[in-house]
C-alpha cells in the first residue's frame, strides 16, 4: 500500500473523454484510493462493494506478479476480510481490480500500483475451481482493451461482488455468490466522443455448495438475491441489471450500454447472453 502523499492516488473520473463517476450508494462506503484505482469498501460486510480502475493500454508495464497480500492500515482490521478468511480452505483471494490493469506509467508508479492490488480490501473470496470459466472472466478485460485500442487505448473497468443478505456467512464474512464487471470506453463519432459500456455477471453459488466451508451458515434468500445462473457461468447483462442487483448508482454507464442499444433489452434479467468465449460478446 502506498504511503507517500505525492503519489497520484485513486480512480480519475475524467480519465476518458467523457466523465465516468464512481458508483454511488445509499449506504456508507469507505473510499480508498490506490495508484490508478479506487476501492469502495463496505466496512460492515468487510468487502469491497465496488472497485474502479483506469487502464491505459498504451502505457502498460510488464512486471512480475509478487504475492504480498496485506491489510490496509487506513481502516481497522475488523473492517476488512484478511488472511484468516482464506486460511485452510478452498477459497481464493480473488483480485477485484485485476493485478495488471493499473500497472502502467513510469516504472516506479507501476510497481506501486502492482503492490496496491494485493491489499485485502481489493480481494474477495472466490471458490478455487473456476476452470475455463475463470479464464473467460479474466479474459474479458483483455478482449475489451484490444477493442478500445482502436480508439484512444483507454478503458475504465468497475468490478465488485454482489453483496446480498442471502450470502452464506463463513468466519464472520458473507461469501458473495456472484461477481459483476462493467467496462467503459470511448467511441469516436463525427459529433464528438461517445461513451460506451458493457456489463457482465459471473455466478459462483453452485460451487460454494461443493467446497468445504466448516461452520458456514446460510442466510434466508431475499427478493434481491442473484438468480441461479449455473456453475461459473458468465453472462453479458444490461448495465441497469447490475445497478438493480447491487443497489449502486452507475450514472451514465446505464444509458451508454451497448447491449441495450443493439438489442433493445429493457426488462431486468431478460435477454442475458451466456458467454462461452469472448466471440459471444455484443459490442
Amino acid at each position: 500500500m502506498q504511503s507517500s502523499t505525492e503519489l497520484p492516488l485513486g480512480y480519475h473520473v475524467e480519465f476518458l473523454a467523457v466523465s465516468v463517476p464512481l458508483p454511488t450508494a445509499t449506504r456508507d462506503l469507505v473510499e480508498l484510493g490506490y495508484v490508478h484505482f479506487t476501492v469502495l469498501l463496505d466496512a460492515k460486510r468487510r468487502l469491497a462493494a465496488a472497485t474502479a480502475v483506469n487502464i491505459d493500454g498504451a502505457a502498460l508495464v510488464d512486471l512480475g506478479r509478487g504475492d504480498d497480500w496485506h491489510l490496509d492500515s487506513r481502516v481497522s482490521p475488523d473492517e476488512q476480510a484478511g488472511p484468516d478468511l482464506y486460511r485452510g480452505n478452498d477459497l481464493d483471494r480473488g483480485h477485484l481490480v485485476r493485478r495488471r490493469d493499473p500497472v502502467w506509467g513510469e516504472t516506479a508508479l507501476a510497481s506501486r500500483a502492482n503492490a496496491d492490488t494485493f491489499a485485502y480490501t481489493n480481494a474477495a473470496p472466490q471458490a478455487a475451481d473456476f476452470n475455463q470459466s475463470k479464464e473467460l472472466w479474466l479474459g474479458l478485460e483483455d478482449y475489451l482493451l484490444d477493442y478500445a485500442a482502436t480508439t484512444d487505448q483507454r478503458l475504465t473497468v468497475l468490478t465488485g461482488p454482489v453483496l446480498d443478505t442471502a450470502d452464506p456467512v463463513y468466519r464472520g464474512v458473507g461469501i458473495p455468490q456472484a461477481f459483476w464487471k462493467v467496462a467503459a470506453w470511448i467511441v469516436e463519432r463525427a459529433d464528438g466522443p461517445e461513451l460506451a459500456s458493457t456489463a457482465y455477471l459471473l455466478d459462483q453459488s453452485p460451487q460454494l455448495d461443493e467446497i468445504d466451508l466448516p461452520g458456514a451458515r446460510q442466510r434466508l434468500s431475499t427478493v434481491g438475491a442473484p438468480p441461479a445462473l449455473g456453475p461459473f457461468r458468465t453472462f453479458q447483462v444490461p448495465v441497469r441489471d447490475i445497478a438493480r442487483m447491487t443497489g449502486l448508482g452507475l450514472g451514465p454507464l446505464v444509458a451508454a450500454d451497448r447491449l441495450e442499444r443493439t438489442q433493445g433489452i429493457r426488462p431486468p434479467s431478460t435477454g442475458w447472453i451466456a458467454l462461452a468465449t469472448v466471440d459471444d460478446i455484443r459490442l
